[in-house]
């Protein structure tokens, strides 16, 4: 990564991105009722159950959009070292039975009852701010492998071993490929990075393959109609909700997979009932709406003032369009399921909250960029 002459000239914040964000969470807060009604009223007896939530952490994440893009990106840099610390210490609360809340077999969530919040949603941004920071500060070490590349490998390695504990390796893995390619943007040497390719790779498919539930879903993945009540159901019902809304859809609101044929509709599956429901044309709409963010995003990190500025807006961009990407990618059938939600748009407030307060912090380095 290129040093850069430090620029104090200020200006509007990217106005495309900003509208992009509000797009993708305004479609977000409609699909999430529109998926969510029928199971809302099947088990809370309350049809407005889960878009309450969802308006509540919405209106909570755009207060934190607006108060990161005033607060100077520089100060993150500082905060960097104290919060991955802060970050550990979550991680490694949730382990510990009684603290951390068990849902569905996996210990990812801290709180009390309903008001529950995931640490490796806060570990992840973590991360992009921790990687910014360290690999800006060693630019011209980076094509080296103890000094520039292995202290970072070391800290992804202690973060995704914590996150593997509760299990959560849609999280993890997603960590691990932002990181990867923040590498990348600090000028990694990329035989470096090929290497560790070479021998990541088949570790992370040796764990994937670790627990029974994950080989079931590589399986079902390649062949899900060998078990189509079984392991391959998420799959089927999800290419059955997109298969059957054509062109223009069936309508907003007139999803028939919603009606408890589609697991996790409002969550991980929300875009299968946006491809039901809208069709092919609103499916595709969403797609060019995260490569806009994504183009969008990488302007702002070539017209960065610093390094750290360019590699954290990198970080941002990367990690809201590459879950986007493993998300359209499982809800399609081209990837195995993850159990990675659809960054503005899926349930779920520790996500949402996070990922707007991130975009703040890139609107704050737009506002610094010398391309507009």
């Amino acid at each position: 990564m290129p040093v850069r002459r430090k620029s104090h000239e200020k200006h509007a914040p990217d106005v495309m991105i900003f509208l992009i964000t509000l797009a993708l969470l305004s479609l977000g807060v409609v699909m999430v009722f529109s998926a969510s009604s029928v199971s809302a009223y099947e088990i809370f007896r309350d049809t407005y159950y889960f878009i309450k939530r969802q308006l509540a952490w919405a209106a909570i994440g755009l207060v934190a959009m607006c108060v990161t893009m005033e607060v100077d990106y520089r100060v993150w840099k500082k905060l960097a070292w104290p919060a991955l610390l802060f970050s550990l210490v979550l991680l490694v609360a949730v382990l510990i039975p009684g603290v951390g809340v068990m849902i569905r077999g996996s210990r990812r969530w801290l709180g009390v009852g309903s008001l529950t919040f995931q640490p490796s949603e806060v570990a992840k941004i973590v991360m992009v701010f921790f990687m910014a920071s360290f690999l800006s500060d060693r630019s011209t070490k980076m094509h080296r492998f103890v000094e520039g590349l292995l202290p970072p490998l070391v800290v992804l390695g202690v973060v995704f071993g914590l996150i593997m504990l509760e299990p959560d390796f849609g999280t993890g893995g997603a960590i691990v490929g932002i990181t990867m390619l923040m590498l990348f943007a600090a000028g990694a040497s990329i035989s470096h990075l090929a290497a560790l390719g070479a021998m990541g790779i088949p570790a992370l498919v040796a764990v994937a393959m670790a627990a029974p539930y994950r080989v079931r879903r590589f399986l079902a993945f390649l062949h899900p109609w060998e078990d189509p009540l079984g392991s391959g159901f998420h799959i089927i019902q999800s290419l059955l909700a997109l298969g059957s809304g054509g062109i223009f859809g069936v309508g907003l609101g007139r999803s028939r997979q919603k009606f408890l044929y589609l697991p996790m509709q409002h969550t991980d599956f929300i875009f299968a009932i946006i491809g039901e429901e809208l069709g092919f044309v609103g499916a595709t709409a969403v797609v060019v709406l995260y490569f806009l963010f994504a183009w969008r995003g990488l302007r702002v990190a070539i017209g960065a003032p610093d390094s750290f500025g360019s590699l954290l807006a990198v970080g941002i961009t990367t990690m809201i369009v590459f879950q986007a990407a493993i998300n359209i990618g499982v809800v399609s059938g081209t990837f195995p399921i993850t159990g990675i939600t659809l960054p503005l748009i899926s349930f779920g407030g520790s996500s949402l909250v996070t990922t707007l307060a991130a975009i703040g912090v890139l609107l704050n380095i737009s506002k610094y960029s010398s391309i507009r």
